[in-house]
Formats: structure tokens, C-alpha cells, sequence
């Protein structure tokens, strides 16, 4: 089991910035996909973004694609998502999540999920 837990949400203004942060143990999770999901009230949860520990590589949302990067710290076992020219429709709870697949978008392929941490964007 990959342990996952999310901080650094909070209250800003459209078009400004914030960083997301998720520390992450347990288990072999350099092996894994650490993925960046969302949840707007009312609605599904849906893929932000992801990548490979190990490589590197990793695949966007097209909603976010240009305005949000993933990274990770090998040290700190930390996940980032630096969020740049929020928009209110940015406003959910995002959460990070752990699967063994290889940049999988459908959360169903997540098997452990931080508790999310809550970002509002006003307008």
C-alpha cells in the first residue's frame, strides 16, 4: 500500500498561482504512476495529470495541458502539480493517487488515494 498526503490548497484569485503538494510512502511506489485527479462538487472525478516516478514521463488533461506541471522530488518522496493561471472552473478537491498502470486517466486504476486538499478559485 502507497500512503498519500495532500497539502497546500487553498483560496486565490483567478490567474494566480498555487502548488500542490503530496507526500507519498510505503511500498515500491518509485515503481508506480502517481497520478493528480479533481472532484468539483456534483460532478466525476476527473484526471488532471500524471507520471512515472521513475522516468519521468507523464500525459496532461487537455484542460490543463500548458498551465500545470507535475514533478516529483526523489529525496523529499514528494509529488508536486504547480498550477499557474488558475480559473474558478480550476475550483475542486484534488487528490493524488497511486496505480501500477502506466499513466492511466480512468481513477478506477488508482488503488490508493490521499484524503485531497480543497482549491477554490474566485473570479
Amino acid at each position: 500500500q502507497v500512503r498519500l498526503v495532500e497539502s497546500g490548497g487553498g483560496l486565490v484569485q483567478a490567474g494566480d498561482s498555487l502548488r500542490l503538494s503530496c507526500a507519498a510512502s510505503g511500498r515500491s511506489f518509485t515503481t508506480y504512476t502517481l497520478g493528480w485527479f479533481r472532484q468539483a462538487p456534483g460532478k466525476d472525478r476527473e484526471f488532471v495529470g500524471a507520471i512515472r516516478w521513475q522516468s519521468g514521463n507523464s500525459r496532461y488533461a487537455d484542460s490543463v495541458k500548458d498551465r500545470f506541471t507535475i514533478s516529483r522530488d526523489n529525496a523529499a518522496s514528494t509529488l508536486y502539480l504547480q498550477m499557474n493561471t488558475l480559473k474558478p472552473e480550476d475550483t475542486a478537491v484534488y487528490y493524488c493517487a497511486a496505480g501500477r498502470g502506466y499513466l492511466e486517466m480512468d481513477p478506477r486504476e488508482y488503488d490508493d488515494w490521499g484524503q485531497g486538499t480543497q482549491v477554490t478559485v474566485s473570479s
